[in-house]
């Protein structure tokens, strides 16, 4: 055979492995033939009531069982090949698409098996339990609102998936299919008389309709925030707004503060006979860098929780705190209004009362040391500063007991008794 006709077979075994290796699904480990998915059923018999579930994982399906496992050894829990996001996405990578939105957290981190079963379910999709249930695993709060809502919104009846997408939206926020209120007209008809006539005539069409109505469902007819502005649960838009026939129907009469001082002067007055004042309230934005002005699931009309608000602007600080091991009640619980004045105050950071007065409300701190505090008592380590609470304690939390600066103790007071030094 001349060497023209040896590299011409040569080519041709080669192509032929290639379409056979094609032709085979993969089998790195070179399994018997017929073994997948039955040898590993010899050992996993109670795997055998998962196989007659309404819907098996096609892997599975198929006996690919080396397809996310390694039947070897593994440095992951229950031999599995990879990284659950690695072995999930090598599939699905389609569902969490690279320029979306808003993504998922639990599908963005790969932890797919928190809402789907790997193998086999007797709910579409292999999920984990069927309907809104799953979602209130986590989102218990909420799931909590909707049972307890004497007003249901039907699309949340029939399932969270109505509106929102359960890995990643690219048009939208809150995982929404689509923005509003786009999203909202395709159930709501707004160009009836009874659709303008209810909304005062103002052209809320376009507008974003959950800055008065809550979408999960509600305790107020109509859909409404559980707390709703007077002026709006008086159908007085016009009260802050140009009437709804003018060429600028959303334009307020006033900008910021000034606009609410309306019907908040005693508030803002007293607000500006303090010493500090809290920024946010003299911001272009004003009452609205915290408050809602239509409504809110939170009293006072606060436009989120009281600890998300602050953590606008304090991020570093709720950071801190919730790294420490031991934290004040009031930070615990979220509730920085519970010291600090959210609009002006004559005390330094805020504060309602100074130091001493402050910590008095809930301890005797009388009862619990000798420590000489209060103005007359100059701290050695700053001479600008007198000797209170904080001297010692950190208001939000520290690592160590009694919320102290330093452990041991001894340590601490060497700062200033140093006559004490060891």
């Amino acid at each position: 055979m001349n060497p023209g006709h040896k590299i011409i077979l040569t080519v041709f075994f080669c192509f032929l492995m290639i379409v056979a290796a094609a032709a085979q699904p993969d089998n790195k480990f070179k399994l018997k033939s017929g073994a997948k998915g039955k040898l590993c059923l010899n050992c996993h018999t109670a795997f055998q009531d998962k196989m007659k579930s309404t819907y098996l994982h096609t892997p599975v399906k198929g006996g690919e069982c080396s397809g996310c496992h390694n039947p070897h050894s593994s440095s992951h829990g229950k031999l599995l090949d990879a990284d659950t996001d690695k072995i999930c996405f090598k599939c699905h990578g389609a569902l969490v698409a690279g320029k979306a939105r808003s993504i998922h957290k639990i599908a963005g981190e790969g932890q797919c098996v928190l809402c789907h079963d790997p193998h086999g379910s007797n709910n579409k999709n292999n999920l984990l339990t069927a309907g809104n249930e799953l979602c209130f695993t986590c989102h218990s709060e909420l799931g909590e609102r909707v049972k307890k809502a004497q007003f249901k919104h039907s699309p949340v009846e029939r399932g969270c998936i109505s509106c929102h997408n359960p890995h990643a939206s690219e048009k939208s926020d809150f995982l929404l299919e689509t923005g509003m209120p786009d999203l909202c007209v395709k159930c709501h008809k707004t160009d009836t008389p009874s659709f303008k006539s209810r909304h005062m005539n103002y052209p809320v069409a376009n507008a974003r309709c959950t800055t008065c109505h809550t979408p999960h469902g509600s305790n107020k007819s109509g859909l409404l925030h559980e707390n709703v502005h007077m002026p709006v649960a008086n159908k007085m838009c016009n009260q802050c707004h140009d009437e709804p026939t003018s060429p600028t129907p959303f334009r307020t009469k006033r900008e910021g503060f000034e606009l609410c001082r309306g019907c908040h002067n005693e508030m803002v007055g007293e607000a500006f006979t303090k010493n500090r004042l809290h920024w946010p309230l003299v911001s272009r934005e004003g009452c609205l860098s915290c408050h809602t002005p239509h409504g809110s699931l939170q009293k006072g009309l606060l436009n989120r929780k009281v600890s998300e608000i602050c953590g606008k602007c304090h991020a570093d600080t709720i950071a801190r705190h919730e790294k420490a091991a031991v934290k004040h009640n009031p930070v615990k619980e979220g509730n920085c209004t519970y010291c600090h004045s959210p609009h002006a105050s004559d005390n330094f950071l805020l504060l309602k009362q100074p130091v001493i007065e402050l910590c008095g409300t809930c301890h005797e701190w009388q009862k619990h040391t000798t420590h000489p505090i209060g103005e007359k008592y100059i701290d050695p380590r700053n001479k600008n500063l007198n000797v209170q609470c904080l001297s010692c304690h950190r208001s939000h939390g520290t690592d160590y007991k009694n919320m102290i600066y330093f452990d041991p103790v001894s340590v601490m007071c060497t700062q200033c008794h140093k006559d004490f030094t060891r």
